[in-house]
């Protein structure tokens, strides 16, 4: 299946900015069967392109002159085969992704929840979807109640979130049992092409197969022909698709805006 994606981030400040320094994670990763047919970036200042160690393509974008408005686009198409499953590509060690962090940390609520689902027979797949449902039915998805700095503890015992915290709940348990797993942003056009925007799942590591299973906790599904990867990380700070620092500026607006349709419904 071919995407065709329009993402468009602005941000509108009260006063001028002296300087920003942003990291741009907004260029969908070459992987599986994902193929990019075409993509273009436009922003203002200087942009530096590079991998880094998570095998993203990142860009740096540095403005030194004062401004009150930042506005980056990218589109393109891009082609996506479905599967569940990406191979191992050898960028960074599995181990890489066992370790908790300051998002992940899980709570002892948590460790129960793990053990709870993995523990069970059957196959690690099918013990990992009961996990997922484990985290969808403790962590109901609710708009406006988190942030990007609240942990995954904090919003499992808070019991709402957005895909973002039942990404980070489920990584957490994942790595809790003593499974690798890695936060995925990227883009999500619905099933009927009605609904598109920036979404985040999971990436769990199958040792067997020597690869990731993507998992769409928030859907219950697994990662298919609408999910587009953009970057995958420890968590949300890793893969972020923009984020950065400043200097001035007072208050801040940002508007986002994500269309992503299959090539047929433009």
């Amino acid at each position: 299946m071919q995407l065709h994606i329009v993402h468009r981030t602005t941000y509108r400040y009260e006063e001028p900015v002296k300087y920003t320094a942003q990291t741009l994670r907004l260029t969908p990763r070459r992987e599986g069967s994902q193929r990019i047919l075409s993509w273009s970036m436009r922003a203002p200042g200087r942009r530096t392109e590079q991998a880094d160690a998570h095998g993203n393509i990142t860009h740096l974008l540095t403005l030194e002159e004062p401004h009150r408005e930042i506005d980056i686009e990218v589109r393109g198409v891009v082609e996506i085969g479905g599967e569940e499953f990406v191979a191992f590509d050898g960028t960074l060690s599995p181990l890489a992704y066992l370790a908790p962090t300051a998002l992940t940390q899980p709570s002892a609520a948590m460790l129960a929840l793990a053990r709870e689902h993995t523990e069970r027979g059957g196959s690690l797949r099918e013990r990992l979807y009961g996990l997922a449902s484990g985290v969808f039915a403790a962590v109901r998805y609710t708009p406006g109640i988190t942030s990007v700095e609240d942990s995954a503890a904090v919003v499992f015992e808070r019991g709402q979130g957005v895909c973002q915290d039942q990404a980070h709940v489920f990584v957490a348990c994942c790595r809790a049992a003593g499974i690798p797993a890695r936060y995925v942003s990227g883009y999500l056009c619905s099933v009927d092409g009605a609904e598109s925007a920036s979404h985040a799942w999971v990436d769990a590591w199958l040792e067997d197969a020597q690869g990731w299973l993507g998992i769409d906790v928030t859907h219950l599904e697994p990662m298919g022909p609408k999910h587009c990867r953009l970057a995958v990380g420890r968590d949300y700070l890793d893969a972020a698709p923009v984020r950065g620092v400043r200097r001035g500026g007072g208050r801040e607006v940002m508007d986002v805006s994500v269309a992503a349709l299959t090539v047929g419904d433009q």
